[in-house]
């Protein structure tokens, strides 16, 4: 069987998503404060997808943009603490679905 289906693909797109707003923001919180052209370097990204995620981790309030290149903002261990806690959920209505898998 494929590893993405019509079915799966747009969930493994959505983690890949999430691991990647989650890396850019704990590269931030090293690096800071830290431009696009760097954090791509870093994370060995394209500077049109570090944009898309600051864009996105600003709007989420994690992220602050300086004159100086990207900062964290003090809501960086509650994000961390409350993505730790929404991802924990996750595996676990996984787990329940997978359980409903004929077999399993």
């Amino acid at each position: 069987m494929k590893n993405d289906t019509s079915m799966t693909s747009g969930a493994h797109k959505e983690i890949e998503l999430i691991e990647r707003h989650i890396k850019m923001l704990y590269a931030t919180k090293m690096n800071q404060p830290v431009g696009i052209i760097r954090l791509s370097e870093i994370l060995d990204l394209p500077r049109h997808k570090v944009r898309y995620s600051l864009r996105m981790l600003e709007k989420d309030g994690v992220i602050i943009a300086t004159p100086e290149g990207a900062v964290v903002s003090d809501d960086y261990e509650a994000f961390m603490k409350e993505m730790n806690e929404y991802l924990t959920g996750l595996i676990m209505r996984i787990k329940e679905v997978q359980s409903q898998i004929p077999g399993t």
